[in-house]
This record gives C-alpha cells, structure tokens and sequence, in this order.
C-alpha cells in the first residue's frame, strides 16, 4: 500500500489580512508566511505547467525541464526553488561525467488547502 504525501495550507484571516501558514503532515514544523502573494505565486498555471511535465515526462534536469516547457532556464530554476520550499518537489543531485546536474522530482500527491475566516 503506497501512503499519501499530503501538504496541507492553512490560509487565516486576521484583522482584514490573510496569513498563509504551511504544514507537512509528516513533519510537526508550521511555516508563517507574510500574506497569501506566496500562495498566489505557488497556484500559478506555469507551476501547474511545470508539475505535470515532471510528472508525465519525467526529465532530466532542471534545463531539460527548461526546453520541454519553451522557457528560460533562470525563470523555470526560480519557480522550482517556490516548489521545493513548499515541499512539492526535490531536487535529486546526479553526477554525470565531471558535472553535477539536479533533477526535479514531484515528493507530494495531494495538496489541501484550508480558509479559515
């Protein structure tokens, strides 16, 4: 039987501002994040976009990744590092010949999202 990876987000409404809160539901740290912008940054198509390419086509690297999607390196490497703070992903060092190249790889099967006013 294959266990659920589950992130869980609680987004809370304090005095007319949301608090975007972060919770692994194997681990027992919270992370506080300053508004929901981190949030809304994370539930973009591109991040979608990018998910189901690591999912389905499975690349190498982070500039294979790159070219499969028609985007720049910098910008893709960038929101990369957004899903793996959130812990959507890892990035699997590989060394290949005389270089170390880093291979996305999609940790979490299921996200919850929470409002709570």
């Amino acid at each position: 039987m294959i266990k659920s990876k589950i992130r869980e987000i609680t987004i809370k409404e304090s005095k007319g501002a949301f608090s975007v809160f972060k919770k692994f539901s194997d681990s027992k740290k919270d992370y506080d994040f300053s508004g929901i912008l981190a949030l809304r940054q994370l539930l973009s198509n591109e991040k979608a976009r990018i998910l189901n390419t690591i999912k389905t086509k499975k690349p190498h690297s982070i500039y294979d990744l790159a070219k499969r999607l028609g985007r720049g390196f910098k910008s893709v490497n960038d929101d990369l590092k957004l899903l793996e703070r959130f812990g959507f992903i890892e990035m699997i060092e590989e060394k290949t010949k005389n270089r170390i190249r880093h291979r996305p790889e999609i940790v979490v099967d299921t996200m919850t999202i929470h409002f709570k006013i």
